[in-house]
């Protein structure tokens, strides 16, 4: 099963008919699910509850979100390598999982911005310390037929749990009568049910070591192929990324536009519904199709989204905006880590997922404070322009490469 051995672009293994993903992908999908539960629970009243409980400046949110991103980029690069180097990937997963879900309730009582986003770097830590080796024990617990699949209900999952979270926090909010730290507390329930999922109920799946005698030059051909291959992702990804700030921005762009701040939670509901209903089937498409076209599809989309908040001058098309945004989301997250395991064996897997969101989280910090500063020093459209254009680029370079 090492992905070494079957380097493709995603479309010259086809799915077995009938084969069922294992037991371990649906259990890892299901920590996920109860993850963003408790995550989404509280991301979409961040913004309402930073500048108007806590008077953050929407630079704030640039420094934040970035920071965040960025760490949890130098989580996944060093959890992806002590995961190969270990051959083990649950404690790590289980670890990450555990140190966010202790961190999140916090929010409960910060008193300002600065704590939030010492908070956030806690929470973004965990997430990328358990990231790559998640994404390694997915790929090494499945078919390679089936790695679309795999990674598609995952995110679908994952994305379920963000839909059952802002619309948790739409029946909370009004029983709580507007008090968003109360919400804030009802995020440990689901978080502590994926905690113990994580230790309990998930299997260790070692990746084999590679036999010596294909370590080296009867191996360089595909390798090389697949080095190649690899260094277009990461070419597309870290260009794309330089341009995709935070999501809290299309939020503020919302408000901007004159939408209630308590109309949050209902965009990122309709956004994850979305993402949610097309996440399973793009991955499942995408173990009969190059995944390579669907994803330079995603880029389109989120180009065409982002210009869309960049032209528009009222609130009624935020709502359609938001509802294209999910298919970005499904058309590449699980994808580009499918195509990733496709091209990297078992054994430097987590390694490979390490160095992918590296190079996302690296570009996360100057892609908000970029938005940020184009928001205060030009105007609200100004940031969503730039993102189109650097996402039309990325676009551009997956299918001309």
């Amino acid at each position: 099963m090492a992905g070494g051995s079957e380097p493709r672009d995603g479309s010259e293994m086809p799915a077995k008919p009938g084969l069922r993903l294992p037991r371990n992908v649906w259990t890892i999908a299901w920590v996920a699910f109860f993850n963003d539960t408790a995550t989404e629970l509280g991301y979409w009243l961040l913004p309402q509850f930073l500048v108007t409980v806590l008077g953050a400046p929407p630079m704030a949110f640039g420094l934040i979100e970035g920071a965040a991103e960025t760490v949890s980029s130098f989580g996944r690069l060093l959890s992806g390598w002590l995961s190969d180097r270990l051959r083990r990937r649950k404690p790590l997963v289980a670890v990450g999982y555990t140190l966010a879900n202790l961190v999140k309730p916090l929010l409960a009582i910060t008193q300002s911005w600065g704590q939030v986003f010492w908070i956030r770097f806690g929470d973004r830590a965990a997430k990328g310390f358990r990231a790559a080796p998640r994404d390694a024990l997915m790929a090494d617990s499945v078919d390679p037929a089936q790695r679309g699949a795999a990674f598609g209900l995952r995110q679908a999952l994952d994305t379920a749990g963000a839909i059952l979270g802002p619309l948790s926090a739409i029946v909370l909010l009004p029983l709580f009568g507007g008090k968003v730290r109360n919400v804030f507390w009802v995020a440990t329930i689901p978080g502590l049910a994926s905690v113990l999922l994580a230790w309990f109920a998930v299997k260790e799946v070692r990746p084999p070591a590679r036999p010596p005698s294909i370590s080296k030059s009867s191996a360089s051909r595909p390798n090389e192929i697949s080095g190649r291959k690899l260094r277009l992702i990461l070419a597309a990804v870290g260009l794309f990324s330089l341009g995709n700030s935070s999501d809290l921005f299309l939020v503020l762009r919302a408000q901007n536009l004159g939408m209630s701040a308590w109309t949050a939670p209902a965009l990122g509901l309709l956004f994850n519904v979305v993402y949610t209903l097309l996440s399973w089937p793009a991955g499942k498409l995408s173990d009969r199709v190059p995944r390579r076209l669907l994803i330079a599809a995603g880029y389109l989309v989120y180009a065409g989204v982002y210009a869309g908040f960049a032209i528009i001058a009222t609130p009624q098309l935020v709502w359609f905006l938001f509802a294209v945004y999910g298919s970005y989301y499904a058309l590449t997250e699980g994808l580009i880590k499918a195509w990733v395991a496709d091209l990297v064996p078992s054994d430097s897997r987590a390694s490979a997922f390490g160095v992918l969101n590296w190079v996302v989280g690296v570009a996360a910090l100057p892609a908000s404070l970029l938005a940020g500063w184009f928001w205060q020093h030009y105007s609200p459209a100004a940031p969503f322009a730039f993102s189109s254009l650097l996402a039309f680029l990325a676009a551009l370079l997956l299918l001309i490469a």
